[in-house]
This record gives C-alpha cells, structure tokens and sequence, in this order.
C-alpha cells in the first residue's frame, strides 16, 4: 500500500567547490557565496523535502593524503556548513537544514549556545548530523586521538551535556510578564554543574528554552557503537545498507532494538536510507549506461582510486591493482564501515583491480542491481521500499542546481501523483514534520 515516505537531501561533497570536473562548472555559479546553495534549497522546500544534510570534514588530512584530497578537491577545501546555516533559513520558510558537526571542535556550552541561537532564528529548523571523525583531532589540541569506541562515548557525554544546558531553564522560568515587568525567574534556572570524562562546565545557559522542540540530532553511524549511539539519541538515521528487503528489514531492527534498549520507541528514529540515482530519459538510454560500464577503462579505475583515497585517508593510487588490499595501509580511524564499503561484496583476496572495477560498473533499477533508470523507475524502487515499513529516502549529491533539478524534475510530479511525497508543511519546524507520518 502507497504511503507518504520522508525525502531528504545529503549534500556529499560539503559546502565546497560545487560543479569542479563537470561540465556545468561553466554556469559560473560561485562556490564561496550563499546563492547557489539557496537556489537548491528552495528548489527542495517546493519539492517537499524535510531536510538538507550538509556534509563536511573539518581536516583536509593526513600529510600523505592532502594532495590527493585537493587536487581535484575530492576532500577539499570545505568550509563551515554551520556558517551556510543562516543563508539556507533566509531562503526558506519550511526546509530543516543540518550541519555536520564534530563534537571535537565545539566545547559544550558554545555548543549549545551557538546551536540554540540558530534554532530560534529559524523557526525550530535546525539538525545536526553529529559525527566522530578522529581524524582531524589534531586541529582542536594536542591531546591523542581517540579510538573509535572512545570517539562515540565523547559525544555521548557531549550532547547529554548540550541538552542538559538547553533543559537548564525549568518550567516555569521564561515569564515575559509586561504587567509585572519580569522577564524570568531565575529561581526555576538549573545550574547544571557537568563533570565528566571529558568535559567540565557549569550552566545555566544564556539562551532561553524552545517552543517546539530541540535541534533535530541526525547519525550516520553504522557500527554497533554507533547504532547503539543513535539508538539513545538520534532522531534521523542516514542508513547506508544494500537496499534488499532482508538488508533493509534488518537494518531497521537492530536501530530499532537500540532504540527500545535505550527505553525509546521504535518509531522515534526515522531511517533514511541514503542512494544516488543515475536518471535518464528512456529505459534504453539506462541499458546503454550500464553496458558502457561493463568494462571500465585503467582510467576510469584511477578515477575512482583517486576519490576512495580522499574518502578513506589512505593512498590508494600507487598500489599493484592486480593483488588484494593489504587492510594493514588503513590508519585507526578508518572505521569498519568504510573500509567495508570500499570492498563491497568482495572478499579480502580480490585483486584491488577488481574491487574499484565493481565501484566502475552501473546498474539497473528495474532488476536491483543498480540505480540507473527511468523517473518512474525510481519511483517504483521508492515505492518498493516503503512496503518494506521503510521511513524514507536521503538522495545523495552535490547541491549544485543542475543537479538538483536533474533529478527532481521528472521524479516530484510522478511521486506526488502516487502519494509518496507530502504536498505540504506542518508547523511546528523540522521535529514537527519528522512526526507528521
């Protein structure tokens, strides 16, 4: 049976140089400046989306690695998405819009300072997609880089903090009372005294409570750490999983055992599950796409070493394709995940050679194997999904307008006559609208 899914917009590549190696560079939209960021948010608000999800990576990595990332600027440079933030709610009236953020780089208080702020400015719209790069530990101090685990038990302690101070105004506090002139009663203020494994602070904070709901938090983990993470605090899940019914169906259950583990509902995290469709014209153009692919050139292969280097931190270009990826190059804080992407279904014994050959290749919608095809296609394979109880779809891309519209275009009228993309807004910001269905 059609039911209305949630539709969000992960932008993968930051707030960085939108539209560098691809043709439609030459629209001469300027990467540095707010207008082309809000010309595709409003193109999603019109399209009915909940939320825009900014990546970013604060570090442009390790020495060994920082050529490969900016050279053809893979993995920068990238600027703050936090600062994008305001532009994006001046553009729209509806569109939640999240900022990654790193718990090393922000101390609790300011945190929870800098982030009530925004959400008051925009209308209770902002999320924050919380991650744990170890990475770029070094930027922030000098103590040593924290282990996986470790990194999630951080920001743990560090948004329990957070929402500690945004709760530190009890009820009753806020007054706004102009017969008797007082504005709040700091009887009622929680002095909130934090002292943790990793962070000491005191409260109250200087910034008054929320109307309707706290900044959405969203995760992209998916390791048992991480899934436990979002389990006691997420709202939204960016799922990374093959989108088979048994995948899908056992993704969703272990977020939502985590979630009742930490005495939450199941349905109060969202799962969205995060595809990058290749759209086209005719079922016959997609046919066309996917047997080009078949058989990618030594080019193509460096291509895509060059972009798994920046992505994983770890130089993949001046290895022999033609033996097995010694697991050993990968540093730390490499997660399990990444690397397990990288090989796909492949084992530890394939020949690099092969498992980029697999990244090459392209598939088609209509069988399962793949994402290229038709707008009514996609919509089947969305359709599809929510049969499966699934919450909803995160579409991964740049933000750049061209691509915005390639892909919506076609696909928002055919989604919207089969009852899958909502029409319209509640009020009430993001959190209200994650609720809605």
């Amino acid at each position: 049976m059609t039911r209305l899914q949630h539709f969000g917009w992960f932008l993968a590549r930051g707030f960085g140089p939108h539209g560098w190696g691809h043709p439609y560079l030459r629209w001469n939209h300027r990467w540095t400046e707010p207008a082309l960021y809000q010309d595709s948010a409003r193109t999603l608000e019109q399209a009915g989306f909940d939320l825009l999800i900014i990546e970013d990576a604060p570090s442009l990595g390790s020495a060994e690695t920082i050529d490969l990332r900016v050279r053809h600027a893979f993995g920068g440079p990238k600027h703050d998405p936090l600062l994008l933030a305001p532009y994006l709610f001046a553009a729209t009236r509806h569109l939640g819009v999240v900022p990654t953020v790193n718990p090393a780089a922000y101390l609790p208080y300011t945190a929870a300072r800098q982030f009530a702020t925004l959400q008051h400015l925009s209308g209770h719209r902002l999320g924050l997609n919380v991650v744990t790069d170890t990475g770029s530990a070094r930027h922030f101090s000098s103590a040593p880089q924290l282990g996986h685990d470790a990194a999630y038990d951080r920001a743990e302690e560090w948004l329990g903090g957070i929402r500690d101070l945004w709760r530190s105004w009890g009820t009753g506090a806020l007054v706004v009372d102009e017969e008797s002139g007082v504005y709040a009663d700091g009887t009622r203020l929680d002095a909130t005294r934090h002292r943790g494994e990793y962070y000491d602070f005191d409260g109250p904070l200087n910034a008054i409570p929320f109307t309707d709901g706290e900044p959405a938090i969203v995760s992209p983990g998916g390791s048992g750490r991480g899934l436990s993470f979002a389990g006691h605090n997420s709202d939204v899940q960016l799922a990374l999983a093959p989108l088979d019914e048994a995948s899908i169906r056992a993704y969703r259950g272990r977020i939502h055992d985590a979630a009742v583990a930490a005495g939450r509902d199941a349905s109060d995290i969202k799962i969205l599950f995060a595809i990058q469709p290749v759209l086209v014209s005719s079922p016959e153009e997609a046919d066309r796409l996917v047997a080009a692919s078949a058989d990618p050139s030594e080019e193509a292969l460096v291509a895509i070493a060059r972009k798994q280097s920046s992505d994983l931190e770890t130089d993949l270009t001046g290895l022999d394709l033609d033996k097995p990826l010694d697991r050993s190059i990968f540093s730390e804080h490499v997660s399990e995940g990444s690397i397990k992407r990288l090989l796909g279904k492949h084992d530890a014994d394939a020949p690099l050679r092969t498992v980029l050959a697999a990244h090459a290749r392209l598939g088609r919608l209509k069988d399962g194997t793949g994402f290229v095809g038709t707008a009514d296609e996609f919509a089947d394979r969305i359709e599809e999904l929510g049969t499966w109880g699934n919450d909803g779809v995160l579409l991964w891309g740049d933000l750049h307008p061209v691509t915005v519209h390639r892909v919506l275009d076609d696909l928002v009228p055919i989604l919207r006559r089969r009852g899958i993309l909502r029409e319209e807004y509640v009020d009430g910001g993001l959190q209200a609208n994650l609720r809605a269905f």
